[in-house]
Protein backbone atom coordinates (compact mmCIF):
# COMPACT_ATOMS: atom_id res chain seq x y z
CA UNK A 1 0.00 0.00 0.00
CA UNK A 2 1.24 3.46 -0.76
CA UNK A 3 2.43 5.91 1.82
CA UNK A 4 -0.41 8.26 1.04
CA UNK A 5 -2.84 5.44 1.81
CA UNK A 6 -1.17 4.82 5.15
CA UNK A 7 -1.28 8.50 6.03
CA UNK A 8 -4.97 8.57 5.19
CA UNK A 9 -5.52 5.50 7.36
CA UNK A 10 -3.71 6.91 10.35
CA UNK A 11 -5.23 10.32 9.73
CA UNK A 12 -8.66 8.73 9.91
CA UNK A 13 -7.85 7.22 13.30
CA UNK A 14 -6.55 10.55 14.56
CA UNK A 15 -9.67 12.40 13.40
CA UNK A 16 -11.88 9.78 15.03
CA UNK A 17 -9.89 10.00 18.26
CA UNK A 18 -10.07 13.83 18.21
CA UNK A 19 -13.81 13.78 17.71
CA UNK A 20 -14.24 11.32 20.57
CA UNK A 21 -12.07 13.45 22.83
CA UNK A 22 -14.08 16.57 21.99
CA UNK A 23 -17.35 14.78 22.71
CA UNK A 24 -16.05 13.48 26.02
CA UNK A 25 -14.75 16.93 26.97
CA UNK A 26 -18.15 18.40 26.22
CA UNK A 27 -19.74 15.67 28.31
CA UNK A 28 -17.47 16.45 31.25
CA UNK A 29 -18.19 20.16 30.98
CA UNK A 30 -21.91 19.45 30.86
CA UNK A 31 -21.64 17.19 33.88
CA UNK A 32 -19.82 19.68 36.15
CA UNK A 33 -22.58 22.32 36.40
CA UNK A 34 -25.06 19.61 37.36
CA UNK A 35 -23.05 18.90 40.48
CA UNK A 36 -22.90 22.60 41.33
CA UNK A 37 -26.67 23.02 40.92
CA UNK A 38 -27.30 20.13 43.30
CA UNK A 39 -25.08 21.75 45.88
CA UNK A 40 -26.83 25.20 45.75
CA UNK A 41 -30.34 24.26 47.04
CA UNK A 42 -28.89 23.31 50.49
CA UNK A 43 -26.69 26.21 51.55
CA UNK A 44 -27.19 25.42 55.26
CA UNK A 45 -25.52 22.07 55.11
CA UNK A 46 -22.12 23.37 54.09
CA UNK A 47 -20.35 20.34 55.45
CA UNK A 48 -22.21 17.91 53.22
CA UNK A 49 -21.39 19.54 49.85
CA UNK A 50 -17.68 18.84 50.38
CA UNK A 51 -17.94 15.06 49.95
CA UNK A 52 -20.64 15.35 47.27
CA UNK A 53 -18.39 16.89 44.55
CA UNK A 54 -16.08 13.86 44.73
CA UNK A 55 -18.47 11.60 42.72
CA UNK A 56 -18.38 14.16 39.87
CA UNK A 57 -15.11 12.83 38.44
CA UNK A 58 -16.70 9.41 37.93
CA UNK A 59 -18.00 10.26 34.42
CA UNK A 60 -14.43 11.25 33.51
CA UNK A 61 -13.43 7.58 33.71
CA UNK A 62 -15.47 6.94 30.55
CA UNK A 63 -12.89 8.52 28.20
CA UNK A 64 -10.53 5.54 28.79
CA UNK A 65 -12.05 3.46 25.92
CA UNK A 66 -11.16 6.32 23.54
CA UNK A 67 -7.51 5.28 23.75
CA UNK A 68 -8.24 1.74 22.58
CA UNK A 69 -8.54 2.57 18.83
CA UNK A 70 -5.03 4.10 18.86
CA UNK A 71 -3.15 0.74 18.80
CA UNK A 72 -5.27 -0.32 15.77
CA UNK A 73 -3.08 1.45 13.19
CA UNK A 74 -0.02 -0.62 14.10
CA UNK A 75 -1.01 -3.72 12.08
CA UNK A 76 -2.14 -1.58 9.13
CA UNK A 77 1.29 -1.25 7.47
CA UNK A 78 1.60 -5.04 7.16
CA UNK A 79 -0.60 -5.41 4.04
CA UNK A 80 1.55 -2.83 2.25
CA UNK A 81 4.13 -5.55 1.60
CA UNK A 82 1.67 -8.11 0.19
CA UNK A 83 1.01 -6.65 -3.27
CA UNK A 84 4.71 -6.58 -4.16
CA UNK A 85 5.34 -9.61 -6.41
CA UNK A 86 8.20 -11.91 -5.62
CA UNK A 87 11.06 -11.78 -8.09
CA UNK A 88 14.15 -13.85 -8.62
CA UNK A 89 16.39 -11.35 -6.94
CA UNK A 90 14.01 -10.84 -4.02
CA UNK A 91 14.61 -14.52 -3.28
CA UNK A 92 18.34 -14.36 -3.91
CA UNK A 93 19.12 -10.94 -2.52
CA UNK A 94 18.36 -12.01 1.03
CA UNK A 95 21.51 -14.08 0.80
CA UNK A 96 23.43 -11.50 -1.20
CA UNK A 97 24.16 -8.64 1.18
CA UNK A 98 27.37 -7.74 -0.64
CA UNK A 99 29.26 -10.98 -0.40
CA UNK A 100 31.88 -12.92 -2.29
CA UNK A 101 30.47 -14.95 -5.18
CA UNK A 102 31.52 -18.47 -4.21
CA UNK A 103 30.09 -21.90 -4.97
CA UNK A 104 27.61 -21.79 -2.10
CA UNK A 105 26.21 -18.45 -3.22
CA UNK A 106 26.02 -19.60 -6.83
CA UNK A 107 24.06 -22.67 -5.71
CA UNK A 108 21.54 -20.44 -3.94
CA UNK A 109 21.20 -18.26 -7.03
CA UNK A 110 20.65 -21.29 -9.25
CA UNK A 111 17.99 -22.67 -6.88
CA UNK A 112 16.19 -19.30 -6.88
CA UNK A 113 16.21 -19.21 -10.68
CA UNK A 114 14.66 -22.67 -10.87
CA UNK A 115 11.96 -21.77 -8.34
CA UNK A 116 11.20 -18.69 -10.44
CA UNK A 117 10.20 -20.91 -13.41
CA UNK A 118 13.34 -20.42 -15.49
CA UNK A 119 13.89 -24.17 -15.46
CA UNK A 120 17.02 -26.20 -14.69
CA UNK A 121 18.70 -25.67 -18.07
CA UNK A 122 18.42 -21.87 -18.13
CA UNK A 123 19.28 -21.66 -14.43
CA UNK A 124 22.44 -23.73 -14.92
CA UNK A 125 23.43 -21.62 -17.94
CA UNK A 126 23.06 -18.38 -15.98
CA UNK A 127 24.94 -19.82 -13.01
CA UNK A 128 27.84 -20.85 -15.25
CA UNK A 129 27.99 -17.41 -16.86
CA UNK A 130 28.03 -15.68 -13.48
CA UNK A 131 30.77 -18.00 -12.27
CA UNK A 132 32.79 -17.41 -15.44
CA UNK A 133 32.61 -13.62 -15.18
CA UNK A 134 32.41 -12.89 -11.45
CA UNK A 135 33.54 -15.94 -9.44
CA UNK A 136 35.46 -14.96 -6.31
CA UNK A 137 34.62 -11.28 -6.59
CA UNK A 138 32.52 -9.29 -4.14
CA UNK A 139 29.10 -8.54 -5.59
CA UNK A 140 26.34 -6.28 -4.29
CA UNK A 141 22.61 -6.80 -4.60
CA UNK A 142 22.35 -4.25 -7.41
CA UNK A 143 25.24 -5.83 -9.30
CA UNK A 144 23.61 -9.23 -8.93
CA UNK A 145 20.35 -7.93 -10.42
CA UNK A 146 22.17 -6.40 -13.36
CA UNK A 147 24.25 -9.53 -13.97
CA UNK A 148 21.23 -11.85 -13.86
CA UNK A 149 19.23 -9.52 -16.12
CA UNK A 150 22.03 -9.49 -18.70
CA UNK A 151 22.25 -13.29 -18.81
CA UNK A 152 18.45 -13.61 -19.10
CA UNK A 153 18.43 -11.07 -21.94
CA UNK A 154 21.13 -13.09 -23.73
CA UNK A 155 18.76 -16.07 -23.75
CA UNK A 156 15.73 -14.04 -24.83
CA UNK A 157 17.22 -11.86 -27.58
CA UNK A 158 17.47 -14.62 -30.23
CA UNK A 159 13.72 -15.40 -29.95
CA UNK A 160 12.43 -11.81 -29.93
CA UNK A 161 10.85 -11.45 -33.36
CA UNK A 162 8.08 -9.11 -34.56
CA UNK A 163 4.94 -10.50 -36.20
CA UNK A 164 5.25 -9.21 -39.78
CA UNK A 165 2.49 -9.33 -42.38
CA UNK A 166 4.32 -10.54 -45.48
CA UNK A 167 2.02 -13.14 -47.08
CA UNK A 168 1.38 -12.88 -50.80
CA UNK A 169 -1.22 -13.37 -52.00
CA UNK A 170 -3.24 -12.07 -49.11
CA UNK A 171 -4.54 -12.83 -46.55
CA UNK A 172 -1.95 -13.84 -44.02
CA UNK A 173 -3.76 -16.48 -41.99
CA UNK A 174 -2.97 -16.36 -38.28
CA UNK A 175 -4.27 -19.33 -36.31
CA UNK A 176 -4.46 -18.57 -32.58
CA UNK A 177 -4.48 -21.52 -30.20
CA UNK A 178 -4.28 -22.06 -26.46
CA UNK A 179 -5.98 -23.65 -23.48
CA UNK A 180 -9.09 -22.22 -21.84
CA UNK A 181 -8.37 -19.30 -19.56
CA UNK A 182 -5.12 -18.26 -21.23
CA UNK A 183 -6.62 -15.01 -22.52
CA UNK A 184 -6.74 -16.24 -26.11
CA UNK A 185 -9.93 -14.47 -27.27
CA UNK A 186 -8.98 -11.10 -25.83
CA UNK A 187 -5.48 -11.51 -27.27
CA UNK A 188 -7.03 -11.97 -30.73
CA UNK A 189 -8.86 -8.65 -30.34
CA UNK A 190 -5.70 -6.92 -29.13
CA UNK A 191 -3.70 -8.39 -32.00
CA UNK A 192 -6.31 -7.28 -34.51
CA UNK A 193 -6.33 -3.78 -33.02
CA UNK A 194 -2.52 -3.71 -33.11
CA UNK A 195 -2.40 -4.63 -36.80
CA UNK A 196 -5.16 -2.17 -37.70
CA UNK A 197 -3.20 0.58 -35.97
CA UNK A 198 -0.45 -0.23 -38.48
CA UNK A 199 -2.96 0.27 -41.33
CA UNK A 200 -3.53 -3.41 -42.08
CA UNK A 201 -7.04 -4.66 -42.94
CA UNK A 202 -8.06 -7.38 -40.50
CA UNK A 203 -10.83 -9.99 -40.45
CA UNK A 204 -11.69 -12.33 -37.57
CA UNK A 205 -13.02 -15.88 -37.78
CA UNK A 206 -14.89 -17.34 -34.79
CA UNK A 207 -13.62 -20.91 -34.89
CA UNK A 208 -14.36 -21.56 -31.22
CA UNK A 209 -17.80 -23.14 -31.55
CA UNK A 210 -17.57 -25.35 -28.47
CA UNK A 211 -17.37 -22.87 -25.59
CA UNK A 212 -20.65 -21.22 -24.61
CA UNK A 213 -20.89 -17.57 -25.70
CA UNK A 214 -17.42 -17.67 -27.30
CA UNK A 215 -18.83 -16.52 -30.64
CA UNK A 216 -20.76 -13.69 -28.99
CA UNK A 217 -17.67 -12.61 -27.09
CA UNK A 218 -15.57 -12.39 -30.24
CA UNK A 219 -18.38 -10.51 -32.01
CA UNK A 220 -18.29 -7.85 -29.31
CA UNK A 221 -14.54 -7.50 -29.67
CA UNK A 222 -14.84 -7.30 -33.47
CA UNK A 223 -17.30 -4.43 -33.12
CA UNK A 224 -14.99 -2.61 -30.72
CA UNK A 225 -12.03 -2.72 -33.07
CA UNK A 226 -14.13 -2.25 -36.20
CA UNK A 227 -13.18 -5.52 -37.91
CA UNK A 228 -15.49 -7.83 -39.93
CA UNK A 229 -16.05 -11.29 -38.47
CA UNK A 230 -17.00 -14.69 -39.90
CA UNK A 231 -19.21 -16.78 -37.59
CA UNK A 232 -21.33 -19.92 -37.60
CA UNK A 233 -23.77 -21.70 -35.30
CA UNK A 234 -22.70 -22.71 -31.81
CA UNK A 235 -21.57 -26.31 -31.90
CA UNK A 236 -20.94 -26.11 -35.64
CA UNK A 237 -17.94 -27.34 -37.57
CA UNK A 238 -14.97 -25.02 -36.90
CA UNK A 239 -13.33 -26.12 -40.14
CA UNK A 240 -16.31 -24.86 -42.18
CA UNK A 241 -16.10 -21.43 -40.53
CA UNK A 242 -12.38 -21.21 -41.18
CA UNK A 243 -12.94 -22.27 -44.79
CA UNK A 244 -15.49 -19.46 -45.29
CA UNK A 245 -13.20 -16.98 -43.61
CA UNK A 246 -10.28 -17.73 -45.92
CA UNK A 247 -12.50 -17.52 -49.03
CA UNK A 248 -14.01 -14.14 -48.10
CA UNK A 249 -10.73 -12.66 -46.93
CA UNK A 250 -9.08 -13.77 -50.18
CA UNK A 251 -11.85 -12.29 -52.32
CA UNK A 252 -11.66 -8.84 -50.74
CA UNK A 253 -7.90 -8.79 -50.28
CA UNK A 254 -7.83 -8.61 -46.50
CA UNK A 255 -4.30 -8.37 -45.16
CA UNK A 256 -4.73 -10.65 -42.16
CA UNK A 257 -7.30 -13.26 -41.14
CA UNK A 258 -7.07 -14.05 -37.42
CA UNK A 259 -8.72 -17.37 -36.57
CA UNK A 260 -9.99 -18.16 -33.06
CA UNK A 261 -10.09 -21.79 -31.93
CA UNK A 262 -11.62 -23.66 -29.02
CA UNK A 263 -9.53 -23.80 -25.87
CA UNK A 264 -7.85 -27.14 -26.35
CA UNK A 265 -6.73 -29.01 -23.27
CA UNK A 266 -3.43 -30.63 -24.03
CA UNK A 267 -4.64 -33.96 -22.62
CA UNK A 268 -7.74 -34.08 -24.87
CA UNK A 269 -6.54 -35.90 -27.94
CA UNK A 270 -9.84 -35.67 -29.82
CA UNK A 271 -9.80 -31.87 -29.60
CA UNK A 272 -6.21 -31.76 -30.73
CA UNK A 273 -7.18 -33.86 -33.74
CA UNK A 274 -9.84 -31.28 -34.62
CA UNK A 275 -7.18 -28.59 -34.52
CA UNK A 276 -5.10 -30.60 -36.96
CA UNK A 277 -8.17 -30.84 -39.24
CA UNK A 278 -8.50 -27.03 -39.29
CA UNK A 279 -4.91 -26.75 -40.46
CA UNK A 280 -5.59 -29.18 -43.30
CA UNK A 281 -8.68 -27.22 -44.42
CA UNK A 282 -6.66 -24.01 -44.48
CA UNK A 283 -4.06 -25.66 -46.64
CA UNK A 284 -6.62 -26.58 -49.32
CA UNK A 285 -7.35 -22.93 -50.08
CA UNK A 286 -3.83 -21.64 -49.58
CA UNK A 287 -0.91 -24.06 -49.43
CA UNK A 288 0.97 -21.57 -47.28
CA UNK A 289 -1.82 -21.25 -44.70
CA UNK A 290 -1.73 -20.98 -41.82
CA UNK A 291 1.20 -18.62 -42.11
CA UNK A 292 1.40 -18.23 -38.33
CA UNK A 293 0.26 -20.54 -35.54
CA UNK A 294 0.42 -18.50 -32.36
CA UNK A 295 0.20 -20.20 -28.99
CA UNK A 296 -1.15 -17.99 -26.23
CA UNK A 297 0.36 -18.85 -22.84
CA UNK A 298 -0.70 -17.72 -19.39
CA UNK A 299 2.31 -16.47 -17.41
CA UNK A 300 0.71 -17.60 -14.14
CA UNK A 301 0.81 -21.26 -15.27
CA UNK A 302 4.56 -21.45 -14.72
CA UNK A 303 6.24 -24.65 -15.86
CA UNK A 304 2.91 -26.11 -16.99
CA UNK A 305 3.18 -23.78 -19.99
CA UNK A 306 6.11 -25.87 -21.24
CA UNK A 307 3.96 -28.98 -21.52
CA UNK A 308 1.44 -26.94 -23.51
CA UNK A 309 4.18 -25.86 -25.91
CA UNK A 310 5.31 -29.46 -26.32
CA UNK A 311 1.85 -30.77 -27.18
CA UNK A 312 0.67 -27.89 -29.39
CA UNK A 313 3.99 -27.81 -31.22
CA UNK A 314 3.60 -31.47 -32.15
CA UNK A 315 -0.04 -31.31 -33.29
CA UNK A 316 -0.52 -27.77 -34.59
CA UNK A 317 2.99 -26.79 -35.64
CA UNK A 318 3.35 -23.76 -33.36
CA UNK A 319 5.38 -20.99 -35.00
CA UNK A 320 5.36 -18.35 -32.27
CA UNK A 321 4.34 -17.45 -28.72
CA UNK A 322 2.40 -14.70 -26.99
CA UNK A 323 2.60 -14.55 -23.20
CA UNK A 324 -0.36 -13.02 -21.36
CA UNK A 325 -1.12 -11.89 -17.80
CA UNK A 326 2.26 -10.36 -17.08
CA UNK A 327 0.49 -7.51 -15.26
CA UNK A 328 0.04 -9.49 -12.04
CA UNK A 329 2.48 -11.22 -9.72
CA UNK A 330 3.83 -13.39 -12.54
CA UNK A 331 7.09 -12.05 -13.98
CA UNK A 332 7.37 -14.46 -16.90
CA UNK A 333 10.27 -16.64 -15.85
CA UNK A 334 8.78 -19.44 -17.95
CA UNK A 335 9.52 -17.33 -21.04
CA UNK A 336 13.19 -17.91 -20.38
CA UNK A 337 12.65 -21.64 -20.00
CA UNK A 338 10.63 -21.71 -23.25
CA UNK A 339 13.30 -19.78 -25.11
CA UNK A 340 16.04 -22.05 -23.80
CA UNK A 341 14.18 -25.29 -24.47
CA UNK A 342 12.27 -24.61 -27.71
CA UNK A 343 13.70 -21.47 -29.29
CA UNK A 344 10.28 -20.46 -30.65
CA UNK A 345 9.82 -16.80 -31.61
CA UNK A 346 8.15 -14.68 -28.95
CA UNK A 347 6.12 -11.97 -30.67
CA UNK A 348 4.30 -10.11 -27.93
CA UNK A 349 3.28 -9.98 -24.27
CA UNK A 350 -0.01 -9.02 -22.64
CA UNK A 351 0.25 -6.60 -19.73
CA UNK A 352 -3.39 -5.66 -19.10
CA UNK A 353 -7.01 -5.87 -20.17
CA UNK A 354 -7.34 -2.91 -22.55
CA UNK A 355 -6.85 -3.09 -26.33
CA UNK A 356 -3.53 -1.25 -26.09
CA UNK A 357 -2.08 -3.68 -23.55
CA UNK A 358 -0.52 -6.05 -26.07
CA UNK A 359 3.10 -4.99 -26.46
CA UNK A 360 5.93 -6.08 -28.77
CA UNK A 361 8.30 -8.41 -26.97
CA UNK A 362 11.31 -6.47 -25.69
CA UNK A 363 13.87 -9.01 -24.39
CA UNK A 364 16.00 -6.51 -22.48
CA UNK A 365 13.05 -4.91 -20.72
CA UNK A 366 11.47 -8.26 -19.86
CA UNK A 367 14.83 -9.54 -18.57
CA UNK A 368 15.15 -6.56 -16.23
CA UNK A 369 11.60 -7.08 -14.95
CA UNK A 370 12.22 -10.79 -14.32
CA UNK A 371 15.46 -10.03 -12.47
CA UNK A 372 13.85 -7.27 -10.44
CA UNK A 373 15.87 -4.41 -11.93
CA UNK A 374 12.95 -2.62 -13.63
Amino acid sequence: MSKSWTEKLFGGFRKTSDRLSENLSAAVEAAEPVVEEVAEPEPEAEVEPEPEPTPAPEPVAEPEPVQEPEPAPTPAPAPAQEPEPASIVSKVATTMRSTRLDDATLDEIEDALIVSDLGPSAAARIRDKLAEKRFGSVITERELKEAVAEEIAAILRPVAKPLDITAFPRPQVILVIGVNGSGKTTTIAKLGHWLMEDDYEVMLAAGDTFRAAAIGQLKIWAERIGAPIITGPEGGDPSAIVFDGVKKATNIGTDALIVDTAGRLQNKRELMDELAKIRKVLGRLNPEAPHDVLLVLDATNGQNALSQIETFKEVAGVTGLIMTKLDGTARGGVLVAAAEQYGLPIHAIGVGETLDDLRPFDPDLVARVIAGVA
